[in-house]
């Protein structure tokens, strides 16, 4: 049975004053319907979880029946946990009680949300909306349609100065071990882990976005087939060279890739290139995975 005793944060008798700050929570992951939803913040506590007495009910069984709350104090806004089974993050570092900052990320069991304060909410909100069309939130990296229309764009230009343009399509290998093995939230954490290792090998005028599940894809403007092996093989290398963490339990993670190039061809397709960089990424999971083909 679920532990329900809660824990108030101590702070100032006075509560804070609404007069001149509004805040609200905004659904960002997992997608569907319900993203994007805005929840306001007003002086009265605001519980998350499972249960239907909940301000935001949640219905994943990732969550606890009263799972979080967010509180108000005399200097701002606080995100405690009410002792929930797969606990209660802000920016991804487990809180018991922590103070939100404006555009933090509060997550609870697999669902996460955006904290936004401040005088100016709805313009912010309305951003934050935009965002999401075009960043996934899970990963924080490019979304799939960003991708597509990224790839279109440099597509067109490959095509008009017939210069180079790579593709590397990325997989997880086994992914639905390690889903079985960790549990979803630590399938969510390898996905969020392996972004931010790769995002940070990846250039300004390069693209790196979550292509859907476990796949992922770099676009390579002005970068020929050998510059991409490169790339690839590093990327191979980032991954399964540093053991990944989740909880207490430390496990092996692979990626497979392959990659393909284009210079200057007429009439290519984004779908085209796709094709042809997923079945060289197919080739390199039937030659035994963990490599690059290309």
């Amino acid at each position: 049975m679920e532990k329900v005793t809660e824990t108030w944060v101590t702070a100032p008798d006075r509560p804070v004053s609404m007069t001149n700050r509004t805040a609200c929570l905004v659904h960002i992951y997992p997608t569907g319907s319900g993203m994007g939803a805005r929840y306001p913040i007003a002086e009265a506590q605001l519980v998350l979880g499972r249960g239907s007495d909940c301000e935001i009910r949640i219905n994943d069984h990732s969550v606890s029946r009263r799972h979080a709350r967010i509180q108000p104090g005399a200097d701002g806004y606080y995100a405690v946990d009410l002792q929930s089974t797969n606990g209660t993050y802000v920016n991804d570092v487990p809180a018991s009680m922590c103070k939100l900052k404006d555009g933090d990320y509060l997550r609870v069991g697999n669902c996460i949300y955006r904290f936004l304060m401040g005088g100016n909410v709805e313009a912010e909100y309305h951003e934050e909306i935009y965002r999401l069309t075009i960043i996934d939130a899970l990963t924080d990296i490019h979304n799939k349609r960003y991708f597509l229309e990224f790839l279109d764009r440099e597509l067109a230009r490959s095509s008009r100065y017939e210069r180079p343009l790579s593709l590397v399509m990325m997989d997880i290998d086994r992914f639905k071990t390690i889903n079985e093995e960790m549990g979803h939230l630590g399938g969510d954490f390898t996905l969020r882990e392996l972004a931010a290792r790769i995002k940070g090998n990846i250039r300004r005028e390069e693209l790196f976005a979550r292509y859907g599940g476990e796949e992922f894809a770099v676009v390579l403007p002005e970068t020929p087939p050998d510059g991409a092996v490169k790339l690839a093989d590093r990327l191979v290398k980032v991954i399964c060279q540093q053991p990944f963490q989740f909880e207490d339990k430390t496990f092996s993670v692979t990626i497979s890739a392959g990659l393909t190039t284009t210079v200057g061809e007429k009439d290519i397709t984004p779908s085209d290139l796709i094709r042809r960089a997923d079945e060289k990424l197919y080739q390199a999971k039937n030659e035994g995975r963990n490599r690059v083909c290309n």
